[in-house]
């Protein structure tokens, strides 16, 4: 199942993002794909508001992962600067993926070693050269993220007709 959105600038961005932390839960698959620059960091940022979460939230491009508590724990990845799929063992991946949110910066590049079950968002410039927006495509995989694909939509339905 597949949804598209545009949001017009970064707040936007983040209310989208705050509106799906209604429908996460503890043990989900978040992974973030798109242009560089387009706004994954401000997405998580967004969702992590929505979970209750105070404070900065800033990519762990060096750290590679931040861990933020909340509603529901925030495991926040950025795997830009991995060079193999198999370095996602340091990071104790698996583990992660069993307790609260987890949230895969530029996940496309270990998409070998994810679970099947996780919601994929792609973010990327508009070919027509707008600079604030963001077209922004939602992907449901797996059993867990189809049964919510209703809510998803009802989610996203603001940004949809913005597109």
């Amino acid at each position: 199942m597949e949804l598209r959105t545009a949001t017009n600038n970064p707040d936007q961005t983040k209310e989208l993002a705050a509106s799906l932390s209604r429908l996460v839960k503890s043990g989900d698959l978040v992974v973030l794909t798109g242009d560089m620059g387009a706004g994954k960091t401000c997405f998580t940022q967004g969702l992590a508001k929505g979970l209750g979460i105070e404070g900065r939230v800033t990519s762990p491009t060096f750290t590679l992962a931040n861990t933020y508590d909340g509603r529901l724990v925030l495991n926040h990845l950025d795997v830009y600067r991995l060079d193999d799929p198999s370095e996602t063992l340091d990071l104790d991946l698996p583990e992660m993926l069993e307790t609260g949110v987890t949230v895969i910066e530029w996940g496309e590049q270990i998409d070998a070693v994810l679970p099947a079950d996780r919601l994929e968002i792609e973010i990327r410039w508009p070919e027509n050269g707008e600079d604030d927006k963001r077209v922004i495509k939602l992907t449901a995989i797996g059993e867990t993220w189809l049964q919510r694909s209703g809510d998803l939509a009802r989610a996203t339905g603001e940004w949809a007709t913005k597109c």
